[in-house]
């Protein structure tokens, strides 16, 4: 088994043509939130990933293996569900409200400007719907904020400056 115990978060600093021949591999939330796990890459190859504790995967980030390869990592589909706005008399304030409720809750949630994704709960879909929401079950890319402490925020823009207004 190859290991890897070192990533470049969204490769960062990794040429273009090196990512483009990279391996790759795709991941669920659930594994992508472990700090050690099992993934078979696109050549075929078991990797053994281990990270400092606390690491989180995100899609676009790249694993370096022991040998040096490079394993570029894709949120893998994964049963979500899908908020938005009633389209007859919503607005997207409703989605900030719901946004509100499930983090109270502290729900992993992926923000959109037109909707949220969380993971499948029967209790929170109908806790939505009554707040006059629409919540459809489908299978896509899961990629939850960070929380405003991450040091690897989905939202991060690259640069270190302070945002003082």
């Amino acid at each position: 088994m190859l290991t890897a115990s070192k990533i470049v978060p969204r490769g960062d600093g990794l040429a273009l043509v090196l990512l483009n021949r990279a391996a790759t591999v795709a991941l669920d939330w659930e594994v992508r939130q472990r700090s050690r796990f099992e993934a078979i890459d696109s050549r075929d190859r078991r990797i053994g990933v281990f990270l400092p504790r606390g690491t989180v995967v995100r899609g676009g980030d790249v694993l370096i293996a022991e040998d040096g390869s490079l394993i570029v990592v894709s949120a893998a589909p994964q049963p979500v569900m899908v908020i938005t706005a009633c389209p007859h008399h919503g607005n997207a304030f409703d989605l900030a409200r719901a946004a509100y409720h499930l983090g109270n809750r502290h729900v992993a949630i992926e923000l959109k400007p037109d909707h949220l994704k969380i993971e499948p709960d029967h209790v929170l879909a109908d806790m939505l719907r009554a707040m006059h929401l629409t919540v459809v079950e489908t299978q896509a890319s899961f990629e939850p904020e960070g929380g405003a402490y991450s040091q690897h925020g989905v939202h991060s823009h690259g640069h270190g400056h302070s945002h003082e207004h």
